[in-house]
């Protein structure tokens, strides 16, 4: 419970917020130029005075000590019918947060410090969406639901013992339980509901209430570390559709891209694209958005001129230069123009935050931000009817561009199932007219044969510890390769490591992104804790999105090339979550959501602090193998061929100390006289 009452905010906070943002009266001065984005009104907006806006400010008083209930619960009502959302904005720390040196943070453990770096780097000006929302990516991923929520992790992590587990239901600290030295120092869910339940409708209600937290991924993991976190996949992936677009491309040099977004995760797509050696165009409606993308030198230019940005993309495809442009604008708007002009692009996707397509994700064509948050609080029935309609034209777009010879791809943000929903015709049984790039490249490519987003932070906050990890992680890769041979994955992520400080990726603190598989993992794992034993790096925490191969089940991306029925189930994120806590992992997470919506997948991930102590390295002999294991032999029993030869190459290896389960070969002929000849559904 929290005792002391802050002050409160000057009445600016609430007027001075129109669309592009605010600033802290209470913020130093050598932030107080900077404009925050800050995110729109959420629905549901309660009735006044009904039962359900009572009980949601019951549920926010229960986090305060009684003596200050009639001071702050006025406040409450006001964020509540402003908002739509009870953040308890005066509980905000004043000024800015962000992931400090650990030697900096107090607690009674190293790992309690640790995960208040992880949180904080979460809130960072410099690394979240909206930080005074607590959303740090997403349109709504939230670290947690209130700044209540915040002070009562802190002081519990401050406190916290190796013999002492804390536990975080959907933001909210549920207790520090006795535990074991060997056991997690946090487990974390976020928004798990019983499954009849799990509606969008029921969750943005119980979301209002107080009573779930939509963590995305990595917000509500704790492990988020800016868009770096996913450039190194949209590089592979952009990477992979080159590849399949021109016979004999090593990269994306004399071929262009399309696409839209510059939010904390669709941010990554210029880096991606510049460092693939491609030239595009990323459209993005909200021009804070596309300043602060190339304030960061995320973007090479931006314009609002569509011709302008064309002809530029236009240019350097045939220098065969890399470039990246945003254009601030509707993207359905830039697909209609190329269709007019005659361009075609090589590859198309789109990052819009369509798992919150009714709800700020998705901008209609015609509507600038502030008249489309207008016209959502004015008639529901009305703003679902326009975003429909901008979804049938984009779809249209879409078709008249690939029928000349683009290639599109579904990037996970449930884009198609967006267009399905809006009366597009993109369905074909249960699958969709369009791929997604984990059906044709994510999947086959990296997670079948374990390789996904392995990451880094160097707690100490120092840059020499990075580049020190780089150097180790390279070391450990160019081994590998000499031991089993040149893979296109390892030479793909070696050069990868190699230009990463060049690539200028850090936001935020001194973390990195690099795709590995099991084996590769946990080398790199076990070489950095020895240069923490040796003293030449401080500590180091360990993680991973959880958009990996054994971290999320969701049939709209993670597991979509996955066919034997099972793409439904959500076994294997339950599995790999529990097997990181027996293992010994620092932190263990398990969601609801993830890139496509409440509802649509369940993900998890993990921390592994490393300290150089003997017990990493013991804990090391098998968690981050499992990690990846587990996703692997899943994939292998849905019969993907990449998977099966990693599974059996493991076994190989690992006889008398484990051996994975393999699917017997069926031989198609056998059903076909049982059943006749396949037909398409």
């Amino acid at each position: 419970m929290i005792t002391a009452l802050p002050p409160p905010l000057p009445e600016s906070f609430w007027t001075d917020r129109a669309g592009t943002g605010w600033h802290s009266d209470r913020t130093p001065a050598t932030w107080s130029h900077r404009r925050i984005l800050r995110a729109a009104q959420r629905m549901p907006t309660f009735a006044p005075g009904s039962a359900d806006e009572r009980l949601a400010l019951q549920n926010a008083l229960r986090t305060i000590d009684p003596r200050h209930h009639a001071e702050i619960a006025p406040e409450f009502l006001r964020e509540l019918r402003t908002m739509g959302r009870i953040y308890g904005y005066r509980f905000r720390p004043a000024g800015r947060i962000w992931g400090r040196s650990i030697a900096e943070v107090s607690g009674a453990t190293l790992a309690g410090r640790a995960l208040r770096v992880m949180i904080d780097n979460n809130l960072d000006f410099e690394v979240a969406l909206y930080p005074y929302e607590l959303v740090t990516y997403g349109e709504t991923g939230q670290v947690c639901q209130n700044w209540m929520q915040y002070q009562l992790i802190c002081a519990a992590l401050e406190t916290l013992t190796e013999d002492q587990t804390l536990v975080v239901s959907s933001g909210h600290p549920l207790g520090v339980f006795p535990s074991r030295p060997e056991a997690p120092r946090a487990i974390v869910t976020n928004g798990l509901m019983v499954g009849r339940f799990d509606t969008p409708e029921t969750f943005q209600r119980l979301a209002a209430l107080g009573c779930v937290n939509y963590g995305q991924m990595t917000a509500g993991g704790w492990m988020y570390i800016g868009s770096q976190g996913i450039v190194h996949g949209t590089y592979i992936t952009l990477l992979g559709a080159a590849r399949r677009r021109q016979a004999g491309a090593t990269d994306m040099r004399g071929l262009t891209f399309v696409s839209s977004g510059l939010g904390g995760m669709s941010g990554a797509q210029p880096k991606a694209l510049a460092l693939a050696g491609g030239a595009g165009i990323i459209a993005e409606v909200r021009g804070a958005q596309v300043a602060r993308r190339q304030q960061l030198g995320w973007v090479d230019r931006s314009t609002t001129d569509k011709a302008e940005a064309v002809r530029w993309m236009l240019e350097a495809r045939d220098a065969r230069q890399p470039l990246s442009v945003a254009w601030q604008g509707n993207i359905v708007e830039l697909l209609e123009y190329l269709t007019e002009v005659g361009v075609t692009p090589d590859l198309i996707s789109d990052q819009t935050s369509c798992h919150e397509v009714y709800t700020g994700g998705y901008i209609p064509a015609g509507l600038d931000v502030e008249a489309a948050e207008a016209q959502a609080r004015a008639d529901a029935t009305v703003w679902r009817a326009t975003v429909d309609a901008s979804l049938r034209r984009h779809h249209a777009a879409l078709v008249h561009l690939t029928t000349r010879g683009a290639w599109f791809f579904d990037y996970g943000n449930k884009f198609l199932d967006a267009l399905a929903t809006a009366g597009a015709d993109v369905r074909r049984g249960d699958a969709f007219v369009w791929p997604s790039y984990v059906e044709d490249i994510m999947g086959p490519e990296c997670f079948d044969l374990g390789y996904g987003p392995f990451r880094w932070v160097c707690l100490s906050g120092e840059h020499a510890d990075l580049a020190a990890t780089d150097a180790a992680a390279a070391a450990e890769i160019e081994a590998l390769m000499a031991e089993r041979g040149a893979r296109q994955q390892d030479q793909d992520n070696l050069a990868w490591i190699q230009g990463a400080e060049a690539a200028g990726l850090v936001m935020g603190t001194q973390a990195r992104i690099l795709y590995a598989d099991a084996e590769g993992r946990s080398r790199i794992a076990r070489r950095f804790n020895a240069l923490i034993r040796q003293g030449k790096v401080g500590p180091i925490m360990l993680g991973r999105d959880h958009h990996d191969t054994s971290g999320t089940d969701s049939p709209l991306r993670e597991t979509a090339n996955i066919r034997d029925g099972s793409n439904l189930t959500a076994d294997m994120a339950h599995h790999s979550w529990a097997g990181n806590v027996a293992r010994g992992m620092t932190l263990a997470v398990l969601s609801n959501g993830g890139g496509v919506g409440t509802g649509n997948a369940v993900n998890g991930g993990f921390g592994l602090l490393l300290d150089g102590s003997t017990h990493v390295d013991h804990v090391l002999e098998t968690a981050l193998e499992w990690d990846v294991m587990c996703g692997v032999a899943r994939r292998a029993w849905a019969r993907n061929p990449g998977a099966q030869a990693t599974v059996a190459r493991w076994n190989a290896e690992n006889r008398g100390r484990g051996h994975i389960t393999e699917a017997a070969v069926v031989d198609p002929t056998l059903l076909d006289g049982l059943l006749g000849s396949p037909t398409a559904d």
